[in-house]
Parts: C-alpha cells; sequence; structure tokens
C-alpha cells in the first residue's frame, strides 16, 4: 500500500487520484483530436457524478 507522510493512502485520496488520471487521459483524447468536445464533456461529467467527485474540483 502507498503511503503519504508515512500514513497509508485512505480510499478517498486513491479514489481522487485515479479520477484526476481519468481527467487527464480524457484531456489527453481531447486535445490529439481522439475524441470530440461533446465526446469529453459527457464523458467529464459521467466520470465526475460516477465517482463522487465535486464538479468545482475539476
Amino acid at each position: 500500500m502507498e503511503e503519504t507522510n508515512g500514513e497509508p493512502k485512505t480510499a478517498e485520496m486513491k479514489k481522487r487520484e485515479l479520477y484526476f488520471r481519468q481527467k487527464e487521459l480524457l484531456d489527453t483524447f481531447l486535445e490529439n483530436g481522439a475524441i470530440s468536445r461533446a465526446q469529453y464533456d459527457k464523458s467529464l461529467g459521467d466520470l465526475t457524478v460516477k465517482m463522487g467527485i465535486d464538479p468545482e474540483e475539476r
């Protein structure tokens, strides 16, 4: 298990890290033209809702 400052990462920390890694992947797809802006917006919105992330944090 990974640690932060000697403490194990919480499930919430892991979830947030996963969310931001997946968002980075969507950003890359959009930048390289692999997906449209509409696809990006839908996918990011769905990801945000599914993972329970506050939309203001995106």
